[in-house]
């Protein structure tokens, strides 16, 4: 029985407990004895019938009592429980979005603690390619579908942070990172010119919140493997640095990410020292995707609505120790600009 179980209010305070009826029957018995003097009364099969009966109700009580409390303990949810389907990292106090992040047992916003985006397959959905194998450097249209457990198409997503489904493309070794949005087709068909430029193994993860008959949404990260035949000659990875520099722009990283904790991590755009005008991009001033090496894991993170001394500011917390690869997309002068940054967690 678990100590800390809860008996509805007015049970706990009036129900015996095994043991009470017992006991009372001992004391009667022991006040009778201790009068001197007077004769003892034998019980009469009625009084003993009584007592019998007081204590069987009590046991059934007390049993009661514990069967309820164990079913509490066996079921009541505890504070910071991981919702289904958590990828994302918010701002402390943010509600979630459509994509998954950790929702907290009062549904606030939590630390992630996953990675996603490495099966086909995740909460009854899958992705279908038209075909997985694709020619280095060339432009070709890159279709798929989503189908649900039943393995009808779905045609039905939410937008969210503007848009129904991203596309995220990199290759193995952390290369030739894409953001992209693809349009669907009134038959739920998803297409995008897609172009690789080199051999190897790329993963692609689709990032969606798809919505059944019903209503009902399901935030779901996919991934597949796409194959670029030729040689293949990995790159290794930059070592970490807190500044990037991407189309004549400055962009410096401030903050310590720590695995298990959630912790702020900023971002500011410069040119000729001066602040960078930041268009907002998909809802806000940035958007950063970050990649585990080890095994290519996805933890899709977005900025908070305003920023901050001239600078972006998203609230991180990386899964595992490791090495990982962050890629901040922001807009400025109508422009779409990627500035990579290795990240060490240890």
């Amino acid at each position: 029985m678990n100590p800390n179980a809860v008996a509805p209010d007015g049970v706990a305070a009036t129900a015996p407990t095994p043991g009470t009826a017992t006991a009372a029957a001992g004391g009667v018995a022991g006040i009778a004895a201790a009068r001197p003097g007077r004769p003892r009364r034998t019980a009469s099969a009625a009084d003993r019938s009584a007592i019998r009966m007081a204590v069987i109700v009590g046991g059934l009580i007390a049993a009661l009592l514990g069967g309820f409390g164990l079913g509490r303990a066996a079921t009541a949810p505890t504070a910071g429980t991981p919702a289904p389907g958590a990828t994302h990292t918010h701002a402390p106090g943010t509600p979630q979005h459509g994509h998954g992040g950790t929702a907290g047992a009062n549904g606030e916003s939590v630390v992630g603690g996953t990675a996603n985006g490495l099966a086909a397959v995740a909460a009854g959905y899958r992705i279908v390619a038209a075909s997985t194998v694709l020619a280095a450097g060339a432009t070709r249209p890159f279709t798929f579908r989503v189908v649900d457990s039943a393995g009808a198409t779905v045609t039905r997503f939410i937008d969210a942070h503007e848009r129904k489904l991203h596309f995220i493309v990199v290759r193995r070794d952390l290369g030739g990172y894409q953001h992209l949005h693809p349009s669907m087709a009134p038959d739920g068909t998803w297409r995008i010119p897609l172009r690789l430029p080199g051999a190897g193994v790329w993963h692609a993860y689709a990032d969606f919140t798809a919505a059944d008959a019903t209503g009902a949404q399901t935030p779901v990260t996919l991934g597949i493997d796409l194959t670029v035949p030729g040689e293949y000659r990995p790159a290794p990875l930059p070592p970490p640095a807190r500044v990037a520099t991407v189309g004549g722009y400055r962009v410096e990283v401030d903050g310590t990410a720590t695995s298990g904790a959630i912790q702020p991590i900023r971002f500011r755009v410069t040119r000729g020292g001066d602040p960078a005008p930041l268009d907002r991009y998909l809802g806000a001033y940035g958007h950063l995707v970050v990649l585990r090496a080890a095994d290519l894991g996805y933890v899709h993170v977005h900025a908070e609505v305003t920023m901050a001394a001239d600078a972006v500011q998203f609230w991180l917390s990386p899964p595992s120790p490791g090495t990982y690869r962050m890629f901040l997309d922001f807009s400025t002068s109508g422009r779409v600009l990627t500035a990579p940054f290795t990240l060490t967690i240890p």
